[in-house]
């Protein structure tokens, strides 16, 4: 296991970057930090974009593997009663990039004295939530000769001392869509006069529903959600235009495609039957990460030594780690942080989000470790 003092790094590394939060692409002080903490112990940087930092270790040898962490928070006023809460109003560390930043580095301090033939590459991203800052690194060089890839993420849902790792699909794809509805307005008192597109909108709602229940295989997942609705200006009066918006999730590339094609059908079909019409906005925000068999097995084998490992913990939130995982070798494991000190776990991106500091040493260790098992296999 790491040393005390190591323990007591990674936790204080973590309470400064938890105490001064920064949004996606507007990572300057964390980056800042990165790239001083890389120099002081020897390893060089060069930046991707603006907040993007990439260290390296190069010990001769063929091999190159990397390691990432992500560094961005949320727009989340915490809530917590903690000596390191966040400074920054309305911005927080809620899902535990500070975590993952802080571990990597000191996993670098380690291995920077550690004897091992190969290269690695740390890799300190911008913008995961939503942005998709991993496909910036990508096209920025971050995993040009990479030969695999490792990324660990803190999980509420599992208790510290437990890693959960296992092969295939373990985070889902995430898209986005965006509907808006024309129809045609007038007084409330006279609907028959109209096209409405509230109830066109409704409608369209309630027939996305069906898409899983009627359409997606049962032995296969998908999440069809509407989060937003807007339209209208007053109580008596029916508008012009609704709009909505939701989000998919699966795991299958069938499954994804299927999904997409019937909100298309269903959301033309539909709002031609209420006389109105309807424009779709589809994106692709990024694609199931998925876990590289052999990666999978050794990550088992590591994590067993230092901790209990779980399996089956894959779940329908997106990571863009898919985008380096889609082209190399990658594995992408889960790290149980439950705090359990208050009697009530708060899950991610919860105001009270907060962690168990002490899942932080098992993470330095199994990223060091990792690292030298990929090099060496």
């Amino acid at each position: 296991m790491i040393a005390e003092e190591l323990r007591n790094e990674v936790i204080s590394l973590r309470r400064k970057i938890h105490m001064y939060p920064e949004l996606g692409f507007e990572e300057y002080r964390t980056s800042q930090l990165v790239e001083d903490y890389l120099h002081d112990i020897g390893i060089k940087t060069w930046r991707i974009g603006k907040t993007g930092v990439v260290g390296e270790i190069d010990n001769g040898g063929y091999k190159r593997v990397a390691l990432r962490a992500d560094m961005d928070a949320l727009p989340i006023q915490e809530e917590n009663d903690v000596p390191y809460k966040s400074q920054v109003p309305g911005v927080m560390h809620a899902c535990g990039h500070d975590a993952h930043t802080a571990m990597l580095l000191v996993a670098a301090r380690v291995l920077s004295s550690t004897d091992f033939e190969g290269k690695l590459r740390f890799i300190f991203q911008p913008a995961e939530e939503g942005l998709n800052g991993a496909l910036t690194m990508v096209e920025g060089g971050a995993i040009d000769g990479v030969d695999s890839i490792l990324g660990v993420h803190v999980w509420a849902d599992l208790p510290t001392g437990t890693f959960a790792i296992e092969p295939g699909p373990v985070m889902a794809s995430v898209d986005r869509f965006k509907v808006r509805v024309h129809g045609h307005g007038g007084h409330g008192a006279s609907p028959h006069e109209t096209n409405d597109p509230v109830v066109c909108a409704s409608s369209i709602i309630v027939a996305l529903q069906t898409i899983v229940s009627r359409n997606v295989d049962p032995l296969k997942s998908a999440v069809v959600t509407v989060g937003k609705i807007q339209g209208g200006t007053a109580f008596n009066i029916i508008p012009e235009t609704v709009e909505f918006e939701g989000t998919v999730r699966s795991f299958e590339d069938e499954t994804h495609l299927l999904v997409q094609r019937r909100i298309e059908e269903i959301t033309k079909s539909v709002a031609m039957a209420h006389g109105c019409s309807a424009e779709l906005d589809y994106k692709i925000i990024n694609h199931a990460t998925v876990n590289d068999g052999d990666l999978a097995a050794m990550g088992v084998r590591v994590a067993s030594k230092i901790a209990r490992v779980v399996e089956d913990e894959k779940n329908m939130g997106g990571e863009d780690f898919s985008e380096y995982a889609s082209r190399i070798p990658g594995l992408f494991a889960f790290l149980g942080v439950r705090n359990e000190s208050k009697g009530i776990v708060h899950p991610h991106h919860s105001p009270r989000f907060d962690l168990d500091e002490e899942a932080l040493p098992l993470g330095v260790e199994f990223e060091v470790r990792m690292a030298m098992e990929m090099l060496k296999n």
